[in-house]
């Protein structure tokens, strides 16, 4: 597999990895066309594909934030819910996964280079009445963006993440780090297999599709060693802090919570812990059989979500 040569090298990112098309034929479950966006404020020429789905002028549009190392394909059991009921979707690739640009540096992947690619994605994309929906690094960043502009946005559907800021690190997360630096070459497949045993070998295929080789995967090596816990990085500490505050104090819609109980990483008592700062949440959803990846149980998330929201 080669590096593509449509861009091989950007003037501020440095070389860029770009995953060949045929690697997305045939995907299970994934009839989605792709859609990019080059013209990011601060990352003119770097390529971000997201998916849209739905109708463009409904009322309420869902953005659905992916993690690590997965991407949109994350969504696909939640999207069709959502779209189906007349909203539009919204989900796009983080810069280093899915079908988006892949700069090959991992000094590149920064926790505000994340940031600040959504905020830029969120105002070029005229987004409003938004259900932000996150798990994992989509929490951790994606919940630091209402406060930016709490007009845009009007619904909250939260599962296995948290708003760190420099705790203690449980020993799920330094096992789970330690084996990422210990394998960088990470096969994403087998590790989406693992963590989620009902996935099919074609859809755990699909996972790893965006990564044909150790180049691709700078933006998954970098995710773990960015998590502000004790002893690790502090950027984004004080963003992570206002972002609490703001769930806690100032945030006037609606949420939605879902635990997947079988996290070794992010277990209902960190979750117990988000849902006590995020106002007004109500009881959370609890997914006994569901593990990290808690979008492979959203059909039942989404559809709980839309009636509690009275979406449907």
């Amino acid at each position: 597999m080669t590096i593509s040569d449509a861009q091989p090298h950007h003037p501020s990112f440095g070389a860029v990895a770009r995953t060949p098309d045929d690697r997305f034929e045939g995907l299970p479950d994934w009839p989605y066309s792709p859609n990019y966006i080059d013209t990011l404020n601060g990352y003119e020429g770097l390529r971000l594909h997201y998916v849209d789905a739905g109708p463009k002028d409904a009322e309420v549009t869902f953005l659905c934030l992916h993690g690590q190392p997965s991407w949109s394909y994350l969504y696909r059991k939640m999207i069709p819910i959502f779209a189906g009921a007349g909203h539009r979707v919204i989900a796009p690739d983080l810069f280093g996964f899915g079908r988006s640009d892949k700069p090959e540096d991992d000094a590149v992947y920064t926790y505000y280079f994340h940031r600040k690619a959504l905020l830029a994605f969120v105002e070029a994309m005229h987004l409003n009445n938004v259900c932000l929906v996150v798990q994992d690094w989509g929490g951790l960043l994606g919940l630091t963006l209402p406060m930016e502009r709490p007009s845009r946005y009007s619904r909250l559907i939260v599962m296995n993440t948290f708003l760190p800021v420099g705790e203690d690190a449980g020993p799920g997360f330094l096992a789970w780090r330690a084996y990422n630096r210990a394998n960088p070459d990470l096969d994403i497949s087998m590790l989406m297999k693992r963590g989620t045993p009902s996935l099919s070998d074609a859809e755990a295929g699909a996972y790893g599709a965006p990564f044909p080789n150790e180049a691709f995967k700078a933006g998954v090596r970098r995710f773990p060693e960015l998590v502000m816990v004790k002893g690790g990085s502090t950027e984004g500490i004080d963003t992570s802090f206002s972002a609490r505050e703001f769930w806690s104090e100032r945030w006037a819609g609606e949420s939605f919570m879902a635990i997947g109980q079988q996290d070794p990483v992010i277990g209902e008592d960190s979750m117990r812990k988000l849902h006590g700062l995020i106002r007004h949440c109500p009881e959370p959803l609890i997914l006994e059989e569901a593990g990290h990846f808690v979008q492979e149980w959203g059909d039942s998330v989404a559809t709980a979500a839309l009636d509690r929201f009275k979406l449907k």
